[in-house]
This record gives structure tokens, C-alpha cells and sequence, in this order.
């Protein structure tokens, strides 16, 4: 069967590999419908994601159908629609004992470390499906995405009261504005493209948002936009870029604690007389755990979250290699690509 590979940076390959064998215990193979693109996939795509390793099968924002299960396998049967949690981990190091499944000492992403769903089939640990009953194949790709915003909020504790500054409106800085203005929070978004934040304003319903100028003029046009005039006590940042995440302590108030939920393959600065002074909380957030795939589950199916707005460019799963590199651009204005599998 057919499936596409990154060979290397900027060179997909379309390929033939073999069916799938069927599920082992406590495995399940899968239908692959629709494959989201995401900013991990254009990293690794550039040679800019420090995870990513060479040649690889990408895709882990997935909404699959389940066609067998394996012995031992009773969450998922025959036909289910799901949404795949993509991050394999080993169940016995010390993370994982501790429910720290997101970051297993000896993890492995989907199309990251090891090959993922842009291909029809494949077999997957079975609880790493989630099911709905409601849900299209598109609006399970788009599980993953904002499961990522969810955990970043999960871990800045952001609540009703607080001011949460995001920086960065791509697909995860979007994910976590969601969640942002779930926890009660008031939401202030941050961003170089005046195009991205007219999409804050207008879409998600984010009134208060700031045009990075790179002249220091951000700033206070931040602190007239926080709940009581103050620095927001949470930050965000989901830019993935050494620059802003050194920058976006200077916009965490005191006693705040600040997100990176992007990642970058180079140095970051702390200034730490600042952080000090500030009593500040610096944390990292990687991928998300399976209670988020849960939640979003049921906030998309109640009606609380809505995905429409999200999918702004699809392509067929042929045509991928050759419409790709202008994902990369942004004034290409895609917010999430999907790749429909058929």
C-alpha cells in the first residue's frame, strides 16, 4: 500500500510498504481518514524540530476507523470512529508509574520517532484510541491540536481572575486560547501577523489582542488589556522561537508562572534578577494526557468547542508532496490543513 515519507528535510517520498500484520494483544489496526498538519509536521519538514528523526512516515493528528482489535482489546470494537492519542509510552519507567504518560522517559510520537498515519492502515495500541459516537473523522483529527492547548493550560492552573497572555496565534497558540477562555480567564493574545490576530478577533471572539512591533511598544499595550491593569499572571508562549521565549518573561507578573508549549532547538535566556524579583514559575508543557482526549471529546460533542473555524485548507493524501511547501508560508493564511485518507 501506498504511503509518504519525509526522506529528509524538504523531500517527501511517496512509497510502498506492506499491509499491516493483524493486532497482537492488546493492539488494534486502524483506517486512517483524515491526517491534520500541524506545526511539528512543517518543522520537521524544514529540519527544524530536534525530535524529529530521518526518513519517517509523519501524521499524528489522526481520525481513524477502527477495522480488527487484538485479544485483551475491550475500549474499542469493529467500526468505532476515534481519535488516536499519539504518544506511545512504555507503561513501566518511572513517569509513567507516576501518570506522567506524556513525557515516558523512553516516549515515542507518532510520525515523530516512529512512523505515523499518513498511510491507510496501521496497527496502534488500542488504549491509545478514544471513541465517539458523534464525531466526524475531521473533527477527530482536531482532537490532538487541542489537547496540546488544554495540557499547556492544565499546567499554568489559569482560572477565573487571571489574565492569560498567549503569544503566538498558530494552530497551538489557538488551542490554547480554547482553553484560556474556558478556565474564566481573561484572554489576551499576542502575535507578528496582523492577519492571524484579525482571525483571534473575529473567529474566537479574543477582543484584546496586540501586534508584536518588536519596538517594546507591546508592552504596556499589554498591561492596559489584563483584567486590572497589571502584568497577566499567566504567559504562553506558543512560538516555538528562542527570541520570544527569552522575551516572554519580561510579560509575566509577579508571582506568575510561565508556559512554553512551543519548542525550540536553540538556547533560551532567563533573566534571572527578573524571574527572582518576580517570584515567577517557569514550566514546560509537552503533548497531553488521555483525560484531555476525553474532555475535548465531549466539549466538541456538546457543543462547547467549536471546530468549523479550524480547517481552513484540505488536500488529497496524492496531492500532499506538491501543495506542502506552501503550508510553510504564511501568507498562505492555512490555519489547520487536513489530508483526507480515502
Amino acid at each position: 500500500m501506498k504511503a509518504l515519507q519525509l526522506e529528509k528535510p524538504q523531500a517527501w517520498r511517496k512509497i510502498e510498504i506492506d499491509k499491516p500484520a493483524k493486532p497482537g494483544p492488546g493492539e488494534a489496526l486502524v483506517r486512517v481518514h483524515r491526517v491534520g498538519i500541524c506545526g511539528t509536521d512543517i518543522a520537521g519538514y524544514l529540519g527544524k524540530m530536534p525530535f524529529f528523526s530521518y526518513p519517517r512516515i509523519p501524521g499524528h493528528e489522526l481520525g481513524v476507523e477502527v477495522l480488527a482489535v487484538g485479544a485483551e482489546v475491550s475500549n474499542v470494537q469493529p467500526g468505532d470512529r476515534c481519535s488516536v492519542e499519539p504518544y506511545i509510552n512504555c507503561q513501566n519507567c518511572s513517569s509513567c508509574r507516576r501518570g506522567h504518560t506524556n513525557c515516558c522517559e523512553n516516549h515515542q510520537t507518532l510520525g515523530v520517532h516512529c512512523d505515523g498515519g499518513l498511510r491507510p492502515e496501521f496497527i496502534v495500541p488500542a488504549r491509545k484510541l478514544h471513541v465517539s459516537r458523534k464525531l466526524t473523522f475531521e473533527q477527530l483529527a482536531l482532537v490532538e491540536t487541542l489537547a496540546i492547548g488544554c495540557h499547556a493550560i492544565n499546567r499554568a492552573n489559569a482560572g477565573a481572575g487571571e489574565s492569560v497572555l498567549v503569544i503566538g496565534a498558530g494552530p497551538i497558540g489557538l488551542s490554547v486560547i480554547e482553553f484560556a477562555k474556558l478556565s474564566g480567564a481573561k484572554t489576551i493574545v499576542m502575535d507578528l501577523s496582523k492577519q492571524r490576530l484579525d482571525f483571534c478577533a473575529k473567529v474566537m471572539g479574543v477582543p484584546d489582542i496586540v501586534l508584536s512591533t518588536g519596538d517594546g511598544s507591546e508592552v504596556e499595550k499589554i498591561r492596559e488589556r489584563t483584567h486590572d491593569g497589571s502584568w497577566p499572571t499567566v504567559v504562553v508562549d506558543a512560538t516555538g522561537n528562542d527570541k520570544s521565549m527569552s522575551q516572554a518573561l519580561n510579560y509575566t507578573g509577579f508571582a506568575g508562572r510561565l508556559v512554553f508549549v512551543g519548542i525550540t532547538p536553540n538556547e533560551i535566556g532567563v533573566p534571572h534578577p527578573l524571574m527572582h524579583r518576580r517570584e515567577l514559575t517557569l514550566l514546560a508543557s509537552r503533548n497531553a494526557l488521555a483525560p484531555d482526549f476525553k474532555r475535548i471529546i465531549e466539549l466538541i460533542e456538546d457543543g462547547q468547542l467549536d471546530t468549523k473555524p479550524w480547517i481552513t485548507h484540505r488536500t488529497a493524501f496524492d496531492e500532499l508532496p506538491e501543495v506542502f511547501p506552501g503550508y510553510t508560508k504564511p501568507e498562505s493564511g492555512v490555519i489547520k490543513a487536513m489530508v483526507v485518507v480515502e
